[in-house]
């Protein structure tokens, strides 16, 4: 076999082969084979027919057909082999000739990854956000545990705001009450906006036994998206009671003996949290400043694909499990079907270059994935996907996609190597030190690097 390579541009190449006949063999036998256990022909038993009478019945072209059919992919995958071609999707393949006992030639157009050149990288500068912990945001912490806390009390007033009311609901849609409208003994707090818009309004200067009727655009169900009358009747009204904040509430609520202590706690972890946030920060800003370091051509038919695979996992994954239709959500989000298709078509872009870029950079730095290393970036994707981990690794194994977190891991740590040669201050102008990564800054990378080159 012969093959040549012409590059038809930066990411599409054309493949010429040209395969002698007696390379054909295997094929052609193969062929034979399968037309034998196919068809009958009186004279002869099933498999034992001779080739020149599958021939003559059944005509060689039919014989030659299978035969290169069964013979292309191999000769495809040799050629790419041979040129040292990162395909990607499937090939466009032309064949010029067919020469019975001389030749096979044809062709294969296919797009394939950019050559990149990746320049000096540790001149990118970043700023971030700096770690900063107010007494402020402590109280505000602490004020979100002791609301967990609360404890209601039923009481012979009329429901305010900040209560906990039981109630009925039933929603009507064009004067019908729907099946899956009607909810009772439904506890809300006034005021969470965790229910309907309008029922706030509705129940307030309601007592229990006392109902209203309003007007509310329905969320899910079978009529999402609809407006409907909604009655709702309160049967119980309770008053909210919030512990005191003293050493006691700290022993109920956390493990330690004194208030001081839960707040040096919470400080503590708000630290850490706003540590992690800033490591985030600081790896999607370094990963656009290498982006616009980097000229990469992006294949048209895998943009295509990609934006098609981004609407679609948005449309009947995202927003199905939601109730929403994509024409709603663009209402809701307050964009133009136009501004949809340049967003969704940007996005796109970035993650495929992000792609290119990151899987460019791990051969450059010769980066490798152990298996701790698999193991706990399939953790995290468990924990995320809300699934357990050994549920997840069933999954990923039986979906053949292994490989595809092999190379998340990969270019989450393609991704640190860049961050830790960037220089990065805050905005007080403080150096931040990503130099001495920990699991949970590496679990950062991983993650900014991931969220650019996959959807969903």
């Amino acid at each position: 076999m012969k093959s040549a390579v012409e590059t038809l541009n930066p990411t599409r190449v054309r493949l010429t082969v040209e395969v002698p006949f007696e390379e054909l063999k295997d094929s052609l036998d193969a062929a034979y084979k399968k037309i034998n256990q196919q068809v009958t022909v009186k004279g002869f038993r099933k498999g034992k027919i001779p080739a020149r009478v599958i021939d003559q019945r059944f005509g060689r072209g039919a014989v030659l057909e299978e035969a290169v059919n069964d013979a292309l992919p191999k000769f495809y995958t040799e050629a790419v082999n041979e040129a040292e071609l990162s395909p990607l999707g499937q090939p466009d393949v032309d064949i010029t000739e067919l020469k019975d006992g001389e030749t096979l030639n044809f062709t294969a157009e296919v797009d394939v990854r950019p050559a990149l050149e990746i320049p000096d990288y540790s001149g990118i500068e970043v700023e971030v956000d700096a770690v900063e912990v107010t007494d402020e945001d402590v109280e505000k912490s602490v004020e979100q545990l002791r609301e967990r806390f609360a404890s209601t009390s039923p009481v012979e007033r009329a429901a305010e705001d900040g209560d906990v009311v039981t109630i009925d609901l039933e929603a009507k849609v064009d004067g019908e009450v729907l099946e899956d409208g009607i909810a009772n003994g439904v506890s809300y707090t006034i005021g969470s906006g965790e229910l309907l818009d309008g029922v706030d309004e509705a129940v307030k200067g309601l007592s229990a036994g006392e109902e209203a009727t309003f007007t509310s655009e329905l969320k899910g169900g079978s009529a999402a998206g609809k407006e409907a009358e909604v009655t709702v009747k309160v049967t119980e009204v309770a008053k909210r009671e919030l512990p005191e904040l003293d050493d006691e509430f700290a022993q109920l609520a956390s493990e330690f003996d004194t208030l001081d202590e839960l707040k040096a706690d919470s400080r503590k972890r708000l630290a850490n949290m706003k540590q992690f946030d800033q490591a985030t920060q600081a790896q999607e800003r370094v990963l656009e400043k290498l982006l616009e370091l980097v000229e990469v051509p992006v294949p048209e038919k895998l943009l295509e694909d990609e934006i098609n695979t981004r609407k679609h996992n948005l449309e009947h994954h995202q927003l199905a499990q939601m109730g929403l239709t994509l024409d709603k959500y663009l209402e809701i989000q307050g964009k133009s079907a136009e501004e949809f298709e340049t967003e969704t078509r940007e996005a796109a872009v970035k993650g495929i270059k992000t792609q290119f870029v990151l899987d460019e950079l791990v051969k450059k730095e010769n980066l490798n994935v152990n298996q701790e290393e698999l193991t706990e970036h399939l953790m995290r994707r468990a924990a995320s996907s809300g699934m357990s981990p050994d549920q997840f690794a069933q999954a990923v194994v039986e979906g053949g996609q292994v490989p595809l977190l092999v190379g998340e891991v990969a270019r989450g740590k393609a991704l640190a190597v860049v961050v830790e040669a960037a220089s990065v201050k805050d905005t007080n102008g403080e150096t931040v030190d990503l130099s001495d990564e920990d699991e949970e800054t590496e679990a950062a990378a991983e993650e900014a690097a991931a969220e650019e080159t996959t959807e969903g």
